[in-house]
């Protein structure tokens, strides 16, 4: 549905004819669709709201529509940048049918107090659903037998495959898709293990799926579906000594990003015959219109058509109308990614709902994983308040790291309740040592007690900080690429650190030593500008003989 093009200057006749309801007073908010939208997602805006259509990709008729609009709705081909934003005065809310966010400044929506909205789950089912495509075509040869069949040649047995039944199936990742996967792939009579350190085995088992080591499911699988965020620590996961390691035959689905699996590394190993065949659908570099894996017949590629159905499109774009609707009528929107920008939350509380979210994220952090129980607690004047959101902001920093969808506060519970992660809120109204004191304090598997503390600071320096880590006192800002390193206290560890970070390139922004006595336990805690790869985390640890070495990246929200 697209109505006429929004042009500058435009008066209320030329307007009304691009109007989906011109009944509608012209001072209602008005909600440009910048690209094609699911009727039943108009439906939802349309009693309400002027709803003018554009095509988004012409770039005078994108500006000329923002100058009045009050939400915009956009997917994939439309950039809203800092110029389109600067051309919105009364833009509250941007929205993206999708789960991406890379054609939508969000740092500079931020900056102006607009909302950003996406549909983080929308393609779930479409993405699990490509990877048990992507496996049986492989397992069976379908698509190299269909374009030969085309071809005009009958060979039925240069294309014999392989049955499910029996098999070993790899899951890595058992984030919400890896779970939808592993359910639908129980139906064939595999036989399912995964690999995830952030899963409690109850909860595994409870999926009939047995938790290994990357190792031990790499020897093991005779199919190995790939279901991980991109991560520093991901990126390049299955490569040259992983593929050495595989079951001579195994074949493997990548449906979740691109660099996870070195292409170069699996098309050697196609090539060697250790691996049967490959089902690609990302790839490291998009779009792809050439790769080493093209030229083999046992590998089924396809364009990032993970999210690619009719139903996770009508899906996405039904998700972020009702987010339009929230944001628009003034109430708390879950799915928003720069949730400071908006809600219902209180005044006092907004500060803190970064500040819970990075205490998540270092908490994760320093405990090395997802702890069996949290409490989130909050102290001081503004536990006065309904402080319920922190719990979720918490939750969401808790899992942003080790989850392959993007987290928001609408999945962060299930995700914890899928993983048998127990959250819960304690709030204490009497003073403490800093005002308004958020700590995240969870107790690990092993038994073990963790827990993190920090504090927003007003005024003109107004600062999230670190105040605790473990019962080690600190004051760091919570912000950037963090380092923490635990070890015996002893001269010259920081300059080993140092010395080995300058080395390899990253430079230091600021660092903190703590320790409860001379020559016991210290934590350092460093600030650094640029992320810091797990090999040279490891290096640095090992060197100073580290109990735990462990990164946390603030610098994304």
């Amino acid at each position: 549905m697209r109505g006429g093009q929004c042009r500058a200057p435009r008066t209320d006749a030329n307007r009304s004819l691009e109007r989906t309801h011109m009944t509608l007073p012209p001072d209602r908010p008005v909600v440009l669709i910048a690209e094609e939208l699911a009727p039943s997602a108009l439906e939802v805006l349309a009693d309400d709201y002027e709803v003018l259509h554009i095509d988004g990709t012409d770039r005078p008729a994108l500006l000329a529509g923002l100058a009045d609009a009050s939400a915009v709705i956009v997917r994939s081909a439309t950039r809203i940048d800092a110029e389109a934003i600067a051309a919105a005065p009364r833009l509250k809310v941007v929205a993206r049918a999708g789960v991406g966010l890379d054609n939508v400044d969000v740092p500079a929506a931020t900056a102006r107090g607009v909302m950003v909205v996406n549909a983080p789950t929308s393609n779930i089912v479409s993405a699990a659903e490509q990877a048990v495509a992507l496996l049986l075509a492989v397992a069976r040869n379908t698509a190299a037998a269909s374009a030969a069949l085309k071809a005009g040649e009958w060979k039925r047995s240069k294309y014999t495959g392989v049955e499910l039944s029996g098999k070993v199936v790899g899951v890595v990742g058992l984030g919400r898709i890896g779970v939808l996967f592993a359910q639908r792939m129980a139906a064939f009579g595999v036989r399912l293990v995964a690999y995830d350190p952030y899963v409690q085995p109850v909860r595994a088992a409870a999926l009939g799926v047995r938790l290994l080591g990357l190792d031990e499911l790499l020897r093991e699988s005779d199919f190995i579906s790939i279901h991980l965020p991109k991560t520093p620590e991901t990126v390049g996961l299955i490569g040259v000594r992983e593929l050495s390691l595989v079951k001579p035959g195994v074949r493997i689905i990548n449906a979740a990003r691109g660099g996870l699996v070195d292409e170069q590394a699996l098309a050697d190993a196609i090539a060697d015959g250790r691996v049967a065949g490959a089902g690609i659908d990302v790839f490291a570099k998009e779009p792809c219109l050439a790769s080493p894996l093209f030229a083999f017949d046992s590998v089924v590629a396809t364009p990032h058509l993970g999210a690619s159905t009719v139903e996770a499109q009508d899906k996405a774009g039904l998700a972020v109308a009702r987010s339009v609707k929230l944001a628009l009528d003034g109430e708390f929107v879950p799915d928003a990614v720069n949730v400071q920008a908006g809600g219902v939350v209180a005044e006092e509380v907004r500060p803190l709902l970064p500040l819970a979210e990075r205490l998540g994220a270092v908490f994760t952090a320093v405990a090395g994983g997802v702890a069996a129980a949290v409490t989130v607690e909050v102290h001081g004047e503004v536990a006065k308040h309904d402080v319920s959101v922190l719990k979720l902001a918490a939750t969401k920093g808790l899992f942003g790291s080790v989850v392959a969808e993007q987290v928001t506060y609408v999945n962060a519970p299930h995700l914890a309740a899928d993983r048998g992660v127990e959250v819960a809120l304690a709030v204490f109204t009497e003073s403490s040592d800093q005002p308004n004191l958020v700590t995240v304090r969870g107790a690990l598997p092993d038994g073990r007690v963790a827990s993190v503390s920090g504090t927003y600071v007003a005024g003109p320096r107004e600062a999230l900080k670190l105040t605790e880590i473990d019962g080690f006192s600190l004051e760091l800002a919570a912000e950037g690429v963090l380092l923490f390193f635990r070890y015996a206290d002893r001269p010259g560890v920081v300059g080993t650190v140092g010395s080995i970070l300058g080395s390899a390139g990253v430079n230091i922004a600021a660092m903190q030593v703590a320790r409860r006595e001379a020559g016991g336990e210290a934590l350092m805690t460093l600030t650094v500008d640029t992320a810091v790869p797990a090999d040279l985390l490891g290096e640095a640890g090992q060197a100073i003989g580290a109990t735990a070495a462990s990164t946390a990246d603030l610098s994304a929200d």
